[in-house]
């Protein structure tokens, strides 16, 4: 059962947590960690790449002459792949790239996700996030505290002060412990998670 040090903006300790070895200390299987960063990336893919068919193109109700008698080839519709104009065969189609990974699988993912960053020592607890007003200055002083560059931090609930605070810094994302997702664990360097976001993520992880 691993025990660690919050600190609070200053990058000072002021107290210590316990983290739940079974959300903190698991092993973790990269096959899982890929199959849930790739249904991520599947779903995010817009699949809106299309062509018009002759079933969807416009026109072509009306046949263009007679069948016979003008010494042209028959032609049944205007709306034929070898018109000018015309529909398109065998082109790309619009698809839905995503596919579905059980619940279960998505939390051991997370569980995994954070075992890992803390086995890499890159997690930290933050006692919490205060901004009274809209400040990336102070949020870009605190980051640099820590000496951090790509960074995650995770909150119980949305801060508006912070996420506004810090949209506009290289490298830091802010995210909600029920809101964030395993790619974003994984993809940043560093993990910065408020006491509160522990407790909500050993809560729900369990």
């Amino acid at each position: 059962m691993a025990v660690v040090d919050i600190f609070n903006q200053q990058r000072q300790i002021v107290g210590e947590i316990t983290l739940d070895p079974d959300v903190f200390e698991i092993e973790a299987r990269p096959e899982i960690l890929h199959l849930v960063v790739r249904s991520h990336l599947a779903a995010k893919r817009s699949g809106t790449v299309g062509v018009k068919t002759r079933s969807t193109i416009r026109g072509g109700g009306r046949k263009p002459w007679r069948q016979k008698g003008t010494g042209r080839a028959r032609a049944g519709s205007n709306r034929s792949p070898i018109w000018r104009s015309g529909a398109v065969t065998h082109g790309p189609m619009a698809r839905d790239y995503s596919f579905k990974v059980n619940k279960k699988v998505q939390k051991l993912a997370m569980r995994m996700a954070l075992s890992s960053r803390l086995a890499d020592k890159d997690l930290t607890v933050v006692e919490e996030f205060q901004l009274d007003q809209i400040k990336t200055k102070q949020v870009s002083e605190f980051i640099q505290r820590f000496d951090l560059k790509n960074v995650l931090i995770v909150v119980s609930e949305v801060d508006t002060n912070l996420a506004l605070s810090s949209r506009n810094i290289p490298g830091v994302s802010v995210q909600t412990a029920d809101g964030v997702n395993v790619y974003e664990m994984l993809r940043h360097h560093h993990v910065m998670v408020s006491s509160a976001a522990v407790e909500s993520f050993q809560m729900r992880l369990k």
